[in-house]
């Protein structure tokens, strides 16, 4: 967790909502300046706080409307923070609640230096890391579908189908497939949006690819040298990590990419682990995928992995494997190096 501790002569925050926002701008000592309501308007927003602009930060928590304010302070030279949503307890306590507390708290979080800092995603590669969750959500709704036409099949006392649903094809042969028709009408209502799906995510995937030939064409190349990372899950490590150099170390990293559990202490006792799901599970999902996939292209990852299981369970293992890929990557990018994989597995 890191706060925000720079020191300006004016304070500002604001509780941020999709149509209104109420901003309290307090000054050094902690004196009201401004405790006011306004709607989303860049506009009001501007004359609300011009005559304190130089020397104020603007501070929101981070929610699904933010992006908005983040560009309008970059765009009037204003400092801009934004606040980690789970470590902000502070505003959420209290007897009573309400947008003018919660915008005073914040405000004043900000001056005490007990602002949680989230990171602030570059404007230029927001909207593709957008559609390509858009994407992975869309995927998974996929296989969904396809579990479904199995479970049903199961659920009907029929033989196993035996086709793949990516194939036209074998989509084609499950329009027929039950005897009831109600049964067969809802699995046709799943063909149909896996036809849909195949016939949109192959543009949109080449789209997105082409994008982060604009964005960051060095990383994309490194990352595919790694045997078992291809298009797919180079481009989500791309888009979720954003700037490498955000990371100052590699043990940040490995946190901020939940590859790395944290203990739970207390008066020299261990009570477990917390916080496993604190970071970001798209990067959690993509080192866990690149650890199965490099056992299936490597026979020396596969030894490497024999070893591990000596002194631990499989599931155990590839955790650790997950984790030492993970930070084989952060220094891939950092120095702007290939993989190699001798390299890797010795070390």
């Amino acid at each position: 967790m890191n706060f925000y501790n720079n020191m300006h002569p004016y304070y500002c925050g604001i509780d941020l909502h999709a149509r209104l926002l109420y901003v309290c701008i307090i000054d050094n000592t902690g004196l009201i300046l401004v405790h006011k309501k306004i709607k989303d308007d860049p506009h009001a927003l501007l004359n609300l706080i011009k005559p304190y602009i130089g020397d104020i930060v603007v501070g929101v928590e981070c929610m699904h409307c933010w992006y908005w304010v983040a560009d309008f302070c970059k765009q009037h030279a204003i400092d801009f923070i934004l606040g980690h949503a789970l470590y902000m307890k502070a505003i959420h306590g209290g007897k009573a609640k309400n947008d003018k507390i919660d915008s005073y708290k914040i405000a004043k979080l900000i001056r005490g230096g007990n602002f949680p800092l989230a990171y602030v995603y570059d404007k230029e590669m927001r909207a593709t890391r957008d559609l390509l969750r858009r994407r992975t959500k869309i995927v998974r709704h996929g296989a969904d579908l396809k579990a479904h036409v199995a479970n049903t099949a199961s659920q009907y006392n029929l033989p196993a189908h035996n086709v793949n649903l990516k194939n036209v094809c074998d989509r084609e042969k499950m329009r027929y497939y039950f005897p009831d028709p109600v049964v067969q009408r809802s699995i046709n209502l799943d063909m149909a949006i896996l036809d849909c799906y195949h016939k949109e995510l192959k543009p949109l995937e080449h789209y997105i690819e082409q994008m982060a030939k604009q964005h960051n064409p060095v990383h994309l190349n490194i990352l595919q040298t790694i045997n078992g990372i291809g298009r797919i899950l180079a481009l989500t490590i791309i888009y979720e990590i954003g700037d490498i150099n955000r990371f100052s170390s590699v043990q940040k990293f490995a946190s901020y990419s939940r590859l790395v559990k944290c203990k739970a202490e207390s008066a020299g006792k261990i009570y477990g682990s917390q916080g496993n799901k604190i970071g970001n599970a798209h990067l959690k999902w993509a080192f866990s995928e690149a650890a199965v996939l490099l056992l299936r292209h490597s026979d020396n990852a596969n030894k490497y992995i024999e070893k591990l299981q000596k002194r631990m369970s499989k599931a155990k293992a590839l955790s650790a494997l997950a984790h030492k890929l993970g930070r084989c990557v952060y220094y891939m990018l950092k120095k702007e190096t290939v993989f190699d994989e001798a390299r890797f597995l010795k070390s």
